[in-house]
């Protein structure tokens, strides 16, 4: 298991990480990670910085729920 997902299970839903984490966690490639969140597929990310932006950790979590509810119910 990679240290990014073993530290995002122990991280507050106000906690913030990057595309890479978000990548790693949600299975897809950083570019995907990009492009679900430009068509609102994926949550959007917050602008923390001139070149830094970052993702909720409760909303990453709500949207692997959404997922799993999906499965679920199918």
């Amino acid at each position: 298991m990679k240290p990014s997902i073993i530290n995002f299970d122990s991280l507050p839903d106000s906690a913030l990480v990057d595309d890479r984490t978000v990548a790693v966690v949600t299975g897809q490639s950083r570019n995907t990670v990009w492009r679900k969140a430009k068509a609102g597929t994926l949550p959007a990310p917050i602008k923390v910085g001139p070149k830094t932006t970052r993702w909720k950790v409760g909303a990453i979590r709500a949207y692997l729920e959404s997922l799993t509810a999906g499965e679920v119910a199918a």
